[in-house]
């Protein structure tokens, strides 16, 4: 079990990393139908499991309050939804005052602001892996391992692109390669700290984990309609993203009834 925690811990970081060692092994930005799938795919995964891994849990688990059950899950979701947009407020401010782009036109400083914004938003995904880990681990709870497994992939999928997005980019911009994936990589460095951090403060949030399952699903809703789906419909070729979406999350949400 201790491994199972742990290679789901390490998944999404694992994410960002390979897409972050995109850089030395491509020449341009990934293709626009190959970056459209892997968005599409993630995007219908976290949507199917923000639903059936955190949100019908999150109800499940205070199915005692009847039907007002949905009070814990609309609050959390709705806080998620608020924390994310003002984390995003955060990011867009710090990289609009960045000072470390001195002499560098704008590609430079583009990279920097997607740093700071895939950096901060990075955070509550690993503490949505690191809720949900703590409510497996609980053991009183609906969550099974191939919901934690399932969601924990899904995130790694979203990130590959993040992770290529930052490095290969600052490398077209003049930064050397290896300090390019060097970035890429502490992007994602956030989300195993966050997840740990949540599993050890289990006995703290063990009363409240409806609330927070719900508040995991809302910041992974706002990345999925703010981040994700409005890159999907751009360009020519758009159904190709709606395609994978559709595959996404019918999978994440068979493998959620079937193994759950």
């Amino acid at each position: 079990m201790i491994l199972d925690v742990i290679i789901n811990i390490a998944l999404p970081f694992l994410g960002t990393s390979l897409g972050a060692a995109c850089v030395f092994f491509m020449k341009g930005q990934l293709g626009a139908k190959t970056h459209r799938a892997l968005i599409g795919f993630a995007a219908g995964v976290m949507l199917a499991a923000s639903v059936w891994s955190l949100l019908i849990p999150a109800i499940e688990q205070v199915s005692d309050m009847g039907k007002l059950s949905f009070i814990p899950a609309a609050s959390g979701v709705l806080f998620g939804v608020l924390v994310l947009l003002v984390l995003d407020k955060i990011a867009a401010r710090l990289s609009s005052n960045n000072e470390c782009v001195r002499g560098e036109k704008g590609g430079f400083k583009r990279s920097s602001k997607l740093f700071l914004a895939v950096t901060i938003h990075n955070l509550p995904e690993g503490m949505a892996v690191g809720v949900i880990i703590a409510g497996f681990l609980e053991g009183g709870s609906d969550i099974t391992a191939a919901m934690v497994a399932a969601l924990s992939f899904g995130i790694a999928i979203q990130n590959f692109p993040e992770g290529a997005i930052i490095s290969m980019p600052m490398n077209a911009a003049g930064v050397k390669k290896g300090k390019a994936f060097f970035y890429g990589v502490l992007s994602g460095a956030v989300e195993p700290v966050g997840a740990v951090i949540t599993i050890l403060i289990a006995g703290v949030i063990t009363p409240v984990l409806p609330f927070l399952l719900s508040f995991a699903a809302g910041a992974m809703l706002y990345v999925i309609v703010e981040e994700m789906i409005p890159g999907l419909a751009e360009g020519e070729h758009s159904y190709f993203g709606t395609i994978f979406f559709t595959v996404g999350f019918i999978l994440m949400m068979s493998l959620d009834v079937a193994l759950g």
